[in-house]
């Protein structure tokens, strides 16, 4: 979508109006939309407040300068300067093209009164604060202007001017835009509400599976000539107990050892040093839970003189221990809740 941009030409009314004319014709020839001070009264001070509301309606603002200050308001301000000052106020981008001093110009065109020179000679030095052109000639200002113009569509890119038919095209497209994102956004919150789902009932068939299978530990003490039998426990209660200790890893015997001594609770002084629980015993168990993506097997790389073997937890073996430690933390806090509410009844009675 290409917009048109609105440019607004100032100079001086009789002395430049070939040049002003030419600006125009440029302007007009890369397809945008020029507005001259032809349009007002320069002497007109009704016709101000008209003036300004073009100027807040323009994109580009150009002055054309040479040897005349032109007419001055009661201020004593002339109307070009004001316009000038007033799109700067505006924050409006501003192509100042003034006349090379070297070039010779006609009398009849240029300021005699000493006043009107040093204020025509200020004006020129406040538009040279901002990048300007000098021009010294009507050819020369036409090229010169026309390729500031370029410059400022790429450098100062404005809102312009565009057809309607154009607008709505643009609006529609932005609105299948924001609905395909909307849509997206949706299909993006289902599936992953449906994941959610998945997991959670995932989770609830792993603790469900747990709790209902059972297994009775044996356990060889220090001195002892035989296995004897240990606590039977869920597999719920030894993975809640154990999945802690394997959330970086742990080689196999010492798994056996831990069972031994925190979940069959024996002081690990009474056990005896090598596998106080069978070897089939403990694998079986990590095997339990491997079927149910809980454990896996370490893939962290050791040395080679290292022969044991490594079991962690996996990505669901973390999610349920995670998922188990939020519904303890979570029961604690209800109890405590609890016990606070019947202290705060004991305190009104």
């Amino acid at each position: 979508m290409s917009p048109k941009y609105q440019i607004f030409v100032s100079s001086t009314y009789t002395d430049l109006k070939q040049e002003r004319d030419l600006i125009i014709k440029a302007m007009l020839e890369m397809g945008h939309i020029p507005v001259g001070m032809e349009m007002f009264s320069a002497a007109d001070e009704e016709q101000w407040e008209i003036i300004k509301k073009q100027i807040d309606q323009t994109d580009y603002y150009i002055i054309i300068i040479a040897h005349r200050y032109g007419s001055c308001t009661a201020d004593g301000i002339s109307y070009t300067e004001k316009e000038y000052d007033y799109a700067i106020s505006r924050g409006i981008p501003t192509l100042g093209f003034i006349i090379d001093e070297t070039i010779s110009w006609p009398r009849e065109k240029s300021e005699k009164r000493e006043d009107s020179i040093a204020k025509l000679n200020a004006f020129k030095e406040k538009v040279r604060l901002k990048p300007v052109s000098f021009w010294r000639n009507q050819d020369d200002l036409y090229g010169r202007c026309s390729i500031a113009m370029m410059k400022a569509f790429n450098a100062y890119p404005r809102e312009g001017w565009v057809r309607v038919s154009q607008v709505q095209d643009a609006t529609a497209s932005k609105e299948v835009i924001r609905l395909s994102s909307e849509n997206a956004a949706l299909r993006e919150r289902v599936a992953q509400f449906e994941q959610n789902s998945a997991e959670r009932e995932s989770t609830d068939r792993a603790i469900a599976i747990l709790r209902a299978n059972k297994t009775r530990l044996s356990i060889w003490k220090k001195g002892g000539t035989t296995w004897e039998a240990g606590p039977e426990l869920t597999l719920y209660q030894i993975f809640e107990i154990l999945a802690p200790e394997l959330q970086v890893e742990l080689d196999l015997e010492s798994i056996a050892r831990f069972l031994a001594g925190h979940i069959a609770k024996i002081p690990i002084s009474q056990l005896r040093e090598t596998w106080p629980t069978p070897r089939n015993q403990v694998r079986s168990i990590l095997a339990d839970f491997a079927a149910l993506n809980c454990v896996v097997p370490s893939k962290r790389k050791k040395m080679a003189s290292d022969t044991n073997e490594y079991w962690c937890l996996g990505r669901f073996g973390i999610e349920l221990l995670a998922h188990m430690r939020r519904r303890r933390l979570e029961k604690i806090e209800s109890l405590i809740k609890v016990q606070r509410d019947g202290n705060n009844d004991d305190k009104d009675m």
